[in-house]
């Protein structure tokens, strides 16, 4: 799997755990899908993504995500 693909698949799954945790645990969960909106559009325009560079250190190649 490619970095850029593994990024994407990272924020899905983060996403869906915390609307999961905002329905059986507290309403104050969606912040947690906010910041990963807010993290995913200002690395859109910036190219700066913190996940990404742990996704680079722990070994995970670049490439094109289709």
């Amino acid at each position: 799997m490619s970095l850029d693909r593994m990024v994407l698949a990272f924020a899905g799954v983060m996403v869906l755990v915390s609307v999961l945790l905002t329905v059986f645990v507290s309403i104050y969960w969606l912040w947690l899908t906010a910041f990963i909106g807010f993290n995913l559009l200002q690395s859109a325009f910036t190219g700066f993504c913190p996940a990404a560079i742990v996704f680079r250190k722990l070994g995970i190649k670049p490439g094109n995500a289709f």
